[in-house]
Formats: structure tokens, sequence, C-alpha cells
């Protein structure tokens, strides 16, 4: 007999923590986006478009090109917040079951929420450093910027894969 493989949808309240990462994505994203609103046209026509690994500018693109570095944070954020209403949709270990199911949806969109966010600042951090190097009010993180991104992005997710093995 084959075992149903439809997860029960539950309504669990968003947490605290949920609302204060998406205070600080959201307002730092639209914060960005704003101030790309407001600098725009004293923005050069050529901006800083691609980094190497070290953190030197490789290329020089169009200002329209920041743009495109916005787009999918939108994107990111629509889909990503959507992922984050129905953990019932999320991938779970297979000790997964009716008596741990709100333990690991809470956990799952925490998880989402976080990285939802994450990628928000990240967008919202390329950009910002295109533009302020464009300007010359800033030279960059340089070689700095590849392992702090990497770190804030993985940092969480190990932190959220250690909690996620403690769920019984």
């Amino acid at each position: 007999m084959k075992k149903s493989s439809k997860r029960p949808q539950m309504k669990i309240p968003k947490t605290r923590g949920e609302r204060i990462w998406n205070a600080i994505g959201y307002t730092i994203f639209l914060g960005t986006i704003i101030f790309v609103m407001w600098v725009w046209k004293y923005v050069p026509n050529e901006v800083p478009a691609h980094f190497n690994s070290a953190g030197e500018i490789t290329r020089w693109g169009s200002k329209w090109e920041l743009l495109i570095i916005l787009i999918p944070g939108i994107f990111t954020a629509t889909f990503m917040g959507v992922m984050e209403r129905y953990p019932e949709l999320h991938n779970y270990p297979k000790r997964f079951n009716e008596t741990n199911t709100k333990a690991f949806y809470l956990h799952s969109r925490k998880m989402m929420n976080q990285l939802k966010n994450i990628c928000l600042i990240i967008f919202s951090i390329i950009t910002l450093e295109s533009i302020f190097i464009a300007m010359n009010w800033w030279e960059g993180l340089g070689a700095w910027m590849l392992p702090l991104l990497i770190t804030f992005t993985f940092f969480p997710l190990i932190l959220s894969f250690m909690k996620r093995r403690k769920i019984k």
C-alpha cells in the first residue's frame, strides 16, 4: 500500500525573529531602491559591473546594469516569500512525522525567512558598493567582499542545519 505524501497544512504565527528579519531585510532593500532613485541622475554612465574573487573590478558597465542587480532581489523576495507561507512543500528528513510536523515547519520557515532577507541585504550591498565606487565615495570592500558574503550566507544555513538535527 502506497503511503500518502500529502503533508498537513498548519497556520503557525510568525515569530518575533521572523518579523525582525523581515523589517531589516525589506527596509535595507527598499532603502537601496529609494537611494538608487535619489542618486540616479548623479551616477556616472559607467559603474563597476563585475568583480573577481580578489574584489578587483574586472568589468565596467552601464549604470542601467544596477537595475539588473535589483530585479533578482525582487524575484527572490517574492518567490521565497511564497515558499515561506507553504512549509509543507519544503524538503524534510525521513524522521519527519505527525508529532514533529510543527517543529519542522516552523524551523524550515524561519530558515527560509532568514535566507530571503539575507539575499535582499546582499543584493543591496552589491548595488550600493557599485554606486559608491562609481561616484568615488568609497573604494569598496575589495578582497573582503566574497568571504563576507559567503559567511553571511552559509553561517545561518549551518546553524540552521545544526538546530534541525535536534528536532526529534
